[in-house]
């Protein structure tokens, strides 16, 4: 039977007034007017955002991704990009699209308004055209998080120190690779990348990264992040890490290093440059850089057991930088050994899964983007407590995060421990007995040590070679 006009404007001005009064039909009507007092404590309502959400934000919030426009309807933007591109850094999936899949289900729990791609070869275009426009800006940003949080932390000794060391990454052995990338190290390897880092002695968090082939030199990594460095900066470096031009580069930028030498390592001595000479002045003065003065250096000499390393310096006094204080830099340098160790094993990122050298980049860069990332979020939390931050346990907070990924997908669970319990992500106190080294690694490398610097007295030719630039009265930093 139709329906009349009159009965058709009824309904609609009924359903009006359901909307009106927001209740469907059948419920009873809400209360209107103020409610009575019971004399119940009003509980305030907890906030939605997952703990992860509120961890990461902190230092990364959306607002910071608006500085990129996108076209709308994009579904690949600055900030989604980000998001899934850490995710999937800390998942524990085997496979590329495994992470990809098992993150874009997590991420539309932490972010349900948010409208993803599903498309896995969708997501590696849009990381290849994000990640080179975000990376200069992401690295400023989590340097200036560092700066604000580091406080007593910033200077050891009475510097701030920073550790340097390169490190290379197995890539699947495609033709791309082969091609793109090279093979460098030992024989019949795979091809490579090769990632250099700067690592702050101080609060054992990293400073800045660089990303090349196999065959990539470290020191020229090193030189293009100097100009970043914060005032008295100290660059602990083992003995891969000298000559001429990475000194003087050094030099040239105002900063200070302090670096092992080895048997390749030519010094002089007497040379007559320096008018206060003692014992522990040498020179570097390499034949082919004799247009250049000679750099003045410090040697110290170290006892490590039963052998013996020689570390040299361009802060003369010894008051500013002890013989005990040139130890224990060394010895902390091995800090950014574990964080590359960390990397490898702990995280399972010791070889990238991407078959194309720009991607394989991409996925080396944002590994480094979540180690940074993880470890900042932790040791701000053990430096709130008053914690040592060098007490951070890359395996206790990678546990956390993965536990806190896969509550993620729980409805209703929001993981307000997060930040409690990345606080108390730190080593163990106990003392071993023995040693936790494995007997037969497999991949063990038995460099032989450095050795002992040659070091010889200088000529007179040498001597008055030397003069010309006394008198000319150059800097240290001299430039050709």
């Amino acid at each position: 039977m139709a329906r009349s006009s009159r009965d058709r404007r009824v309904q609609r001005k009924a359903a009006r007034v359901r909307k009106k009064l927001n209740r469907r039909p059948g419920q009873r009507a809400r209360r209107i007017g103020p409610r009575k007092n019971t004399g119940k404590r009003k509980t305030r309502k907890a906030t939605a955002r997952h703990g992860l959400v509120e961890a990461i934000g902190k230092y990364l919030p959306g607002q910071f991704f608006s500085q990129w426009k996108v076209i709308r309807g994009t579904q690949w933007t600055a900030c989604r990009l980000f998001w899934m591109s850490i995710l999937m850094m800390f998942c524990a999936e085997q496979t590329l699209r495994e992470r990809f899949h098992e993150s874009r289900r997590t991420l539309r729990e932490l972010f349900p308004k948010w409208s993803l791609g599903k498309s896995f070869t969708g997501y590696c275009k849009a990381q290849l055209k994000w990640t080179e426009r975000l990376t200069p800006a992401l690295i400023g940003r989590l340097q200036g998080q560092m700066q604000q949080m580091w406080g007593r932390w910033q200077y050891r000794e009475g510097w701030c120190p920073f550790a340097v060391d390169g490190s290379r990454l197995e890539c699947p052995r495609t033709e791309k690779n082969k091609e793109g990338l090279g093979c460098a190290g030992r024989a019949r390897t795979s091809p490579q990348l090769f990632v250099t880092t700067l690592w702050h002695m101080g609060l054992g968090i990293p400073w800045d990264f660089r990303i090349g082939n196999g065959k990539a030199s470290e020191r020229r990594h090193l030189q293009e992040m100097l100009p970043d460095l914060p005032a008295h900066s100290l660059i602990v470096g083992d003995a891969g890490f000298t000559g001429y031009d990475y000194f003087h580069a050094i030099l040239k930028d105002h900063h200070n290093f302090l670096s092992r030498v080895g048997a390749n390592v030519h010094l002089l001595e007497n040379l007559g440059y320096y008018e206060h000479e003692g014992s522990g002045i040498v020179y570097l003065w390499p034949d082919q850089k004799r247009k250049g003065p000679p750099l003045l250096l410090r040697l110290i000499k170290l006892e490590k057991g039963k052998q013996q390393v020689y570390l040299v310096t361009n802060i003369l006094d010894p008051e500013a930088l002890t013989d005990q204080s040139a130890n224990l830099f060394y010895e902390m340098r091995w800090g950014v050994e574990v964080f590359y160790r960390s990397t490898k094993q702990t995280l399972q990122r010791r070889k990238m899964l991407s078959r194309t050298p720009e991607a394989a980049k991409c996925e080396l860069t944002w590994v480094m983007f979540g180690m940074w990332l993880l470890a900042l979020m932790s040791v701000s939390k053990i430096v709130a407590r008053g914690a040592e931050p060098l007490s951070w346990s890359a395996a206790l907070a990678r546990q956390r995060i993965r536990r806190s990924l896969r509550l993620a997908v729980r409805k209703g669970y929001r993981d307000r421990s997060l930040g409690k319990d990345l606080a108390n992500a730190v080593k163990d106190k106990y003392e071993r007995q023995g040693s936790k080294e494995a007997h037969d690694w497999p991949r063990k490398k038995n460099d032989p040590p450095p050795g002992v610097p040659k070091i010889k007295s200088a000529t007179n030719a040498e001597r008055k070679a030397a003069q010309r630039f006394t008198t000319k009265k150059t800097p240290m930093w001299w430039t050709a």
